[in-house]
């Protein structure tokens, strides 16, 4: 039996925060009061709060694949991964691997599962600090998305799908303006070389959406995994999102589908980058506004690991009715319990030990201590 003791902590619970000590054994918690204690490490009033439960990175892509067209060795970018997650808080990393191919620089067939299969590897060898899991982000106007995803169909460590259309006048590109920003200007397109592209885009999408959508919806229903859908802009969208079995609405870039989405009882995500910058890098909806009309569950860290320890003590700070805890509940049992993890994501008597040591007076937080089912990773 090994026992830790942690005292002289703020403590943020589901409901409060508490001055007080935390005492772990064999992995999980044992224990929770208020008040001083004799022995143990003294956290001289840090913050402890759950380990950080990431639903949603792109992170690993950029490890992977650091410059167009170079691919990093699989282990080694995912170790680099692995280390600026753990030392960002995040004890539940959801990793995204992208399914189908189109001309924004997608993968070819078989990258994502050997990617996957090294991560696993990574895992039994002992090489990580934080649990990975893996994240399917569907690209279902590909015409290879089915081809990409039968590579996962026993796979039990994708617990989370995300079903995406970034065909121009869908979701994410209802207006051209930002479509022309990310793929005209950005590759130097001509006029007419963009209305091609345009044009072919468009046609997949019309082609595919729909019955990729439907297909792998289903089998994500017969296995019992969590279904998100992308983008949502409107109240067509979330119907659909609806009939898919949808429980997470990631990302939605108007205020009508995220309001519709949370009425709807899924758990609403944005970026936390979004929170920290103030406003989307797309130009849609502001994570603030969200929170203060009271329709955000979910913050996930996207494309900044660290974004997703500052972001929920930005929204305790600056918008009203959000206190500490409602803020890191987006970041721990809020997702945990969307992607059906009932064991983490809380400080309470009986689950795992996944905790972090903040200390922040103002400003960025720094995670000083993290622990992955009471041992310490980082």
């Amino acid at each position: 039996m090994t026992e830790t003791v942690f005292k002289n902590a703020r403590i943020v619970l589901e409901d409060s925060v508490i001055s007080g000590s935390v005492q772990i054994r064999d992995g999980k918690i044992a224990d929770i009061s208020e008040g001083s204690v004799q022995t143990g490490e003294d956290f001289e009033g840090d913050y402890l709060i759950p380990g950080l439960v990431e639903l949603h990175t792109d992170h690993l892509e950029t490890h992977y694949s650091p410059r167009p067209g170079v691919r990093w060795n699989p282990t080694a970018a995912i170790q680099a991964h692995d280390a600026q997650i753990a030392s960002s808080g995040i004890t539940t990393v959801f990793d995204c691997l992208r399914m189908g191919s189109d001309e924004d620089g997608g993968f070819e067939h078989g990258e994502m599962r050997d990617m996957a299969d090294a991560i696993q590897t990574a895992e039994r060898e002992g090489r990580l600090r934080s649990e990975h899991l893996i994240h399917l982000r569907c690209e279902v106007s590909a015409d290879n998305v089915l081809e990409h995803f039968a590579d996962f169909e026993n796979d039990s460590h994708v617990r989370l799908v995300s079903l995406m259309d970034h065909a121009p006048g869908q979701r994410q590109f209802q207006t051209m303006d930002q479509y022309i920003f990310y793929y005209q200007k950005k590759r130097g397109l001509t006029d007419e070389a963009f209305k091609i592209f345009i044009d072919k885009r468009v046609a997949e999408s019309q082609r595919n959406s729909t019955p990729h959508r439907l297909a792998i919806a289903k089998h994500c229903a017969e296995r019992g995994i969590t279904v998100a859908s992308h983008d949502d802009a409107t109240l067509e969208h979330v119907d659909e999102a609806i009939e898919n079995g949808v429980k997470l609405a990631e990302f939605p870039t108007s205020f009508e589908a995220a309001a519709a989405s949370h009425k709807a009882g899924m758990s609403v995500l944005m970026g936390a980058p979004n929170v920290v910058r103030g406003k989307s890098h797309s130009g849609n909806i502001a994570a603030r506004d969200l929170a203060a009309r009271d329709v955000l569950d979910v913050l996930s860290s996207d494309y900044v690991p660290l974004s997703l320890l500052y972001a929920p003590f930005i929204l305790a700070d600056e918008v009203d009715g959000i206190s500490l805890p409602k803020a890191i509940a987006m970041v721990t049992s809020t997702p945990a319990r969307t992607a059906g993890l009932g064991d983490r994501g809380r400080i309470a008597t009986g689950l795992r030990a996944d905790l972090v040591r903040v200390h922040r007076e103002a400003g960025v937080p720094v995670s000083r201590a993290v622990w992955r089912q009471g041992r310490r990773v980082a």
